[in-house]
């Protein structure tokens, strides 16, 4: 008899899906939906998060809920967790995203755009794998997937503060990696340029200081990828799902562009 593939069902697994509101987020919690996985989407915005939970219900999630959240807000943060895990049990998986800093070359960056920065995506995720990993271990099953950019290889333009915390998130995953107990991984997602509100505010920050439209930028930007065209958002989610699936179960600490061929290096 042939082995049996490794299934990318998430059945019986609930997952914890942050800056779900929208864009890769939202995408992620669809994809982890469609693959049976209860759901805990988080972010600010309770009436994005509202509209959401129907649609994960529709796409197959046992359950849904929100958590209705401030990344920033960590000591808060960390009550909602423990509130959450006590009333509905553990997590298994855990998709660490974002919005990136706002769009700026680094010497127009000043302490705080750093502070703040590296608070919301480095210490909000440590905060969030440190209070999960205890259900993990004793499921002997966790997952860990991050949204990070394609700038932890090649640094973006007009992307200053951004560049220098993805790196930060991804040196902090790799050492996480070699820390973590067998069954628990970790790894990270890097999105090219991808259709999403945050790229939209990032093409206009550029146009306007390029005297061009928004339009024309992403243009340019479309040119420098082999696929000729932006990344759709449920292209990142479905990679993302796979990586929460037994079927990943060998990957660990991996860093994954998913950006239509844009990244020339090894």
């Amino acid at each position: 008899m042939p082995t049996p593939l490794p299934s990318t069902r998430l059945d019986g697994l609930h997952a914890l899906v942050c800056g779900a509101s929208a864009g890769i987020g939202r995408a992620a919690a669809l994809a982890l939906a469609d693959a049976g996985a209860e759901l805990t989407v988080l972010a600010r915005s309770a009436d994005k998060l509202a509209a959401l939970l129907p649609l994960l219900l529709e796409a197959g999630a046992p359950a849904a809920r929100a958590l209705v959240a401030d990344l920033d807000q960590r000591e808060h943060l960390g009550r909602q967790i423990a509130s959450l895990l006590e009333a509905h049990g553990p997590v298994q998986v855990l998709v660490n995203n974002t919005g990136g800093p706002p769009p700026a070359p680094l010497l127009e960056s000043d302490e705080a755009a750093f502070t703040t920065a590296f608070g919301r995506h480095v210490l909000a995720s440590h905060l969030l794998v440190r209070a999960l990993l205890p259900g993990m271990r004793a499921a002997g099953y966790g997952r860990i997937v991050n949204v990070i950019s394609l700038s932890v290889r090649e640094p973006i333009p007009m992307l200053g503060v951004s560049n220098t915390i993805r790196g930060a998130m991804a040196s902090w995953a790799k050492t996480l990696a070699m820390e973590l107990p067998p069954g628990v991984t970790v790894n990270n997602v890097l999105p090219g340029y991808t259709d999403t509100e945050r790229l939209g505010s990032l093409s206009q920050a550029v146009a306007a200081r390029q005297g061009l439209t928004a339009e024309e930028v992403q243009g340019a930007w479309c040119a420098q990828v082999p696929e000729a065209r932006l990344g759709q958002p449920a292209e990142l989610g479905a990679v993302i799902a796979f990586l929460a699936s037994p079927a990943a179960a060998y990957l660990r600490g991996a860093s994954i562009p998913v950006d239509g061929g844009r990244l020339r290096c090894l």
